[in-house]
């Protein structure tokens, strides 16, 4: 059985700045790993600088990276300073996407394009680059949808551009097995995050709420520890799609 501690190990997290991706950062920083904290712009940069002194309060240490990750020099960019900071990664969690609810009949050529950029090929190359840079038994986890297991309307490009996440984590699962490096899709319910309410109207967030355990929705504090599990004593899990989100779907 691989060693399933996170003291001393390397994480790189896309989206790493705040929300879902910052509260992983620094769980996992209270672990004792070194923590590679992306962030998209100048609008998160400074969310970013707090997650990283949060990490180095709790006595571990990290690093800030920009970038964009549907630009794949980018995404070798982010996992090169890791290498050249801290020597190596052992994990990496991409947190990033990006929600749009829009009818079929009203998408543009140009929101589809920037959809399938976010949500799929940032995905696929983040794969790809921790597949080649991580150590043995690494872990790879990317954030998926329960709208995976919907059906339901306006999501198309969402749940769209989400549905080759499974595709891809299970080629990867694969390819990557003989080197120990597990690779999941963790597809939580609705999450209650400033990305999700702009999408909708006040009665569907109680519908949505309704279709859960508690009549709540998915909360970041849910998702972090199975996040966390899947880069320490989960690592016997891998190709796998799980729905941490109260019953919202299933399948």
């Amino acid at each position: 059985m691989p060693d399933t501690s996170l003291r001393d190990k390397v994480a790189v997290i896309g989206g790493g700045a705040k929300n879902l991706g910052g509260l992983l950062g620094t769980t996992l920083g209270e672990a004792g790993a070194k923590v590679v904290v992306h962030y998209h712009g100048d609008a998160s940069a400074a969310d970013a600088d707090k997650t990283v002194d949060a990490i180095k309060a709790a006595g571990s240490d990290a690093v800030a990276v920009q970038g964009d990750l549907t630009r794949v020099a980018d995404v070798r960019r982010l996992f090169d300073t890791a290498v050249d900071s801290f020597g190596g990664v052992d994990v990496a969690v991409n947190t990033t996407g990006m929600v749009l609810r829009k009818p079929i009949l009203e998408t543009t050529e140009e929101e589809y394009d920037r959809m399938f950029a976010i949500n799929a090929k940032a995905a696929y190359f983040f794969i790809q680059e921790a597949g080649r840079r991580l150590n043995d038994h690494g872990k790879i986890i990317s954030l998926g949808t329960s709208l995976l297991a919907a059906f339901t309307d306006g999501y198309s490009t969402y749940a769209g551009g989400k549905a080759p996440l499974e595709h891809f984590t299970r080629a990867a699962a694969k390819e990557f097995a003989d080197r120990g490096i597990s690779v999941n899709v963790v597809a939580p319910g609705p999450m209650d995050t400033p990305f999700f309410y702009p999408q909708e109207t006040p009665e569907r967030v109680e519908f949505h709420k309704s279709q859960a355990m508690g009549n709540q929705l998915t909360r970041i504090e849910d998702i972090v520890p199975i996040i966390t599990f899947l880069a320490t004593e989960g690592w016997w899990f891998t190709g796998q799609t799980m729905f941490p989100n109260g019953g919202y779907t299933t399948r």
